[in-house]
């Protein structure tokens, strides 16, 4: 089976490539190109054929990503799965299944039949997890088991992974070099890596066999999204020489998986002074020839525990406006507790959010709707203006819930209604004017 990558490199306009352009209202041919040059990618799953197609990447709308997952304190598949059904309904993208706690195989699936959206996981979980139950030591994983591990995943539907391909020795001897850091490492995967080389003395497998990473990608044409397993977990330490270590290595492994054929994505940073953000976009853009970046989060500031949606959906607006392709949520629980359905939804409206203030600035042309609705806001005609509102049964029930004497005002203002007198004073103006169609 040839990849989407490799399609489009032969001038095919695949069936998933004619989804996204008519999704995104562009030309099949423009989509092709960028598929073919690797800075977009498609998520596809040969045995999930109803799974939503979904483009990632230069020119596409900025999209959203959900992490749901189980820990070893709280193991609850049913809750899993409606977590799964939150984040769709909410408008998510795509979802991340990231369960560390019960039996891990049951969860995956159980959310994989659960969801339409492309699902992702980090395979590293799963093997330090297991391995742990078996040895009580996760130094003692197996890389042969790890690699049958990520097949196995693949075969059960995952369509993208985070793989923590860039953490290797010189990755580690930064860190030591600098003294360690402000904020610690916050990647569980790619800290049971770090851990697992240090005890075997020996070179991280997935940076080692890289090419055998690659090639059971290729197998189930998904997505290879290069781990920031490095990545700050405190705006002190970002970009700091590890993080950046790991970065090049990344777009480094980026170039040579799309030249095997491969779907590549390269993650970026948690934790970034808002100042930082366009320049490690830029880095990032510039260093692995365009490829799709994936950022968590990110989060420009560090004390605002319970209220991290808002922190990071900040950071998210300027990731999105200045070139990010999909951006991780984060729930209110972030740094605090595992999050519930509420936090779930609460994460995907605020990314939301987030990534179209990004996207309305990034591009012009997208912002008619938002024309439309300051129009019926203006006119006073609700009914049009829940049309167009990203969240409209909130704001219709808010609205109803507090229903003016009035039924043309909001109890914003009342009587002293702002839109209704400036429309009075200016009701001459209104005729053959283009402002008041």
């Amino acid at each position: 089976m040839e990849t989407q990558l490799e399609q489009a490199r032969k001038e095919i306009i695949t069936q998933e490539m004619k989804a996204i352009a008519l999704n995104e209202g562009l030309d099949q041919e423009l989509i092709r190109r960028h598929v073919a040059s690797g800075e977009i990618v498609v998520s596809c799953h040969p045995k999930r054929p109803d799974q939503k197609i979904v483009g990632i990447g230069t020119g596409l709308r900025t999209k959203v990503n959900a992490s749901i997952g189980t820990s070893s304190d709280i193991c609850d598949i049913e809750m899993e799965i409606r977590k799964a059904r939150a984040a769709e309904e909410e408008g998510a993208d795509t979802l991340m299944e990231l369960s560390a706690g019960g039996d891990l195989d049951a969860v995956r699936r159980a959310v994989l039949a659960s969801t339409n959206l492309p699902v992702g996981t980090v395979p590293l979980y799963q093997a330090f997890k297991e391995t742990t139950a078996k040895y009580a030591n996760p130094g003692k994983l197996d890389p042969e088991y790890l690699f049958d591990l990520i097949e196995k995943q693949l075969d059960d539907g995952i369509s993208f992974m985070a793989i923590h391909c860039g953490i290797n020795r010189y990755t580690i001897e930064r860190l030591r070099k600098q003294g360690y850091r402000y904020g610690g490492l916050v990647s569980k995967g790619g800290t049971f890596m770090v851990a697992w080389m240090d005890i075997n003395g020996k070179e991280n497998p997935l940076y080692e066999q890289f090419d055998r990473v690659c090639d059971l990608m290729k197998k189930y044409d998904a997505i290879l999204s290069l781990g920031n397993g490095i990545r700050a977990g405190a705006i002190h330490d970002s970009h700091d020489r590890a993080q950046m270590a790991e970065m090049i290595i990344n777009c480094e492994l980026a170039e040579l998986g799309r030249e095997r054929g491969c779907q590549m994505m390269v993650e970026g940073p948690g934790h970034v002074p808002l100042d930082e953000i366009a320049g490690n976009i830029m880095l990032e853009k510039r260093m692995s020839g365009n490829a799709p970046y994936y950022v968590l989060g990110p989060i420009p500031l560090d004390t605002g525990a319970g209220y991290d949606h808002i922190t990071a959906a900040i950071g998210a607006a300027n990731s999105s406006r200045h070139g990010a392709d999909l951006v991780c949520y984060i729930t209110p629980a972030e740094h605090l507790a595992l999050p519930n359905e509420q936090d779930v939804r609460e994460g995907v409206r605020a990314t939301r959010l987030a990534v179209r203030i990004g996207d309305v600035a990034k591009y012009p042309e997208r912002r008619e709707v938002e024309k439309v609705a300051a129009m019926a806001r203006r006119d006073m005609r609700w009914g049009d203006l829940e049309k167009v509102l990203m969240f409209p049964e909130v704001a219709k029930n808010m609205r109803e819930g507090r229903m003016p004497e009035n039924k043309d005002t909001c109890t914003m203002c009342g009587d002293f209604c702002a839109m209704k007198k400036g429309m009075e004073v200016f009701k001459d103006d209104i005729k053959g004017s283009k402002i008041f169609i």
